[in-house]
């Protein structure tokens, strides 16, 4: 990726849709059902409902029950929140330097060493049975779910026939929405539990239903593939035994940042002027989870920093405006310390610190645009 898109973090949905996506960083889903918005609790909707009446049948077809279709959508229904968020995808790019800003925080890496440190026993097991570096499965749960912490708590029944019914990318979501009944159909979770995000990704690793039909794996052996558990070990299998599928090699690294010269591997600099990286097979593996260059180097860099390693030596350009990374978190304080919250100092420029940079410059009688310069700055200072 240095092109991102999805506003989501689904890796291998994202993947699925556009073969590119946004990294798989999540996103800001409601996690408890009494947080859910409005728009994401099912709303009466005639068509809808007549399009879940000749879709049966298709299930049946399928293999689907009368029971497991009963179950399913006795409580689902149609989510007007889902159609909004399909079709409103932000399009933007966003540098690799802004990226890895979020992927490898401070605060993701220290929470992956206390995960890989929790979990150790289990990781271990698994890079022994599957071969895939237990930092990388941890750095991959990182990116998808903050590990564990953002799971999303969306119906997948009602969200994904609500994208089906809608009909943009309806065999797509028709064929997730199969794909998800028969998971209830098989046991390996109950309808009330089968939770995701907006788009239907489940779970610690963010599976679309398709791939955990494919992929998924019951590593504890209790007879269930269970991703959504508090117990994320199946999950974590899973991310493994699909990075396995996709021919990951044991003992051969994703790459490393290159800083004297060439060396060995492809290399490849996805943000001009700054750090260069030389990356092996394993990288173009990972891509597999998600296509996207960015995407492959935060889960390999985090990996990395969870494993005790250093932040990226070669630093990155000043952006298209003038400003480093340092420049951006100290106009982002500023403003906060000034009453503009920017909710949080990153050196990200989102659209929370948009709409400081907004409200400061209509406040002091400026042109509105929202954007961060350096001129900005210097007044902040002054």
């Amino acid at each position: 990726m240095p092109v991102t898109r999805r506003t989501f973090g689904l890796g291998m949905l994202a993947t699925a849709l556009s073969g590119c996506a946004s990294g798989g960083l999540v996103d800001a889903y409601s996690y408890a059902s009494d947080q859910l918005a409005d728009d994401l609790r099912p709303t009466p909707n005639a068509a809808y409902d007549a399009w879940v009446s000749s879709f049966l049948p298709r299930a049946r077809a399928a293999g689907i029950t009368d029971a497991t279709l009963d179950t399913a959508f006795a409580n689902a229904g149609f989510l007007p929140g889902v159609v909004s968020r399909d079709r409103n995808q932000t399009e933007f790019t966003r540098t690799l330097e802004d990226y890895l800003a979020i992927a490898a925080s401070d605060e993701r890496v220290r929470n992956g060493r206390t995960a890989y440190t929790f979990h150790r026993t289990v990781l271990a097991r698994l890079e022994e049975t599957y071969g895939v570096d237990a930092e990388i499965i941890t750095a991959i749960w990182g990116l998808e779910s903050s590990f564990g912490e953002r799971r999303g708590n969306i119906s997948v029944i009602s969200a994904t026939s609500t994208l089906a019914f809608d009909g943009r990318r309806g065999r797509f979501f028709e064929q997730q929405l199969i794909a998800a009944l028969k998971i209830l159909q098989n046991g390996d979770i109950s309808a009330p539990l089968l939770s995701g995000s907006w788009a239907g990704a489940m779970g610690h690793t963010q599976f679309i239903p398709t791939t955990y039909e494919a992929y998924a794996v019951d590593f504890t052996g209790d007879g269930r593939r269970d991703i959504w558990s508090d117990d994320p070990t199946d999950a974590l299998a899973s991310a493994a035994a699909y990075l396995q599928q996709m021919g990951w090699t044991r003992g051969v690294r994703w790459g490393q940042e290159v800083t004297n010269g060439a060396s060995g591997g492809e290399i490849i600099q996805p943000q001009p002027g700054g750090p260069r990286f030389a990356v092996t097979d394993n990288f173009r593996v990972i891509k597999r989870y998600n296509n996207s260059n960015s995407y492959a180097i935060g889960v390999g860099h985090l990996a990395d920093r969870i494993a005790g390693g250093g932040p990226l030596q070669t630093p990155f350009p000043p952006d298209a405006n003038g400003l480093t990374k340092a420049d951006r978190k100290e106009l982002q304080e500023r403003l906060t310390a000034l009453g503009f919250d920017t909710d949080g100092v990153d050196g990200v420029i989102g659209p929370n610190s948009r709409a400081a940079i907004s409200d400061y410059q209509r406040s002091q009688g400026l042109q509105v645009t929202g954007e961060p310069s350096v001129d900005l700055l210097r007044r902040l200072r002054s």
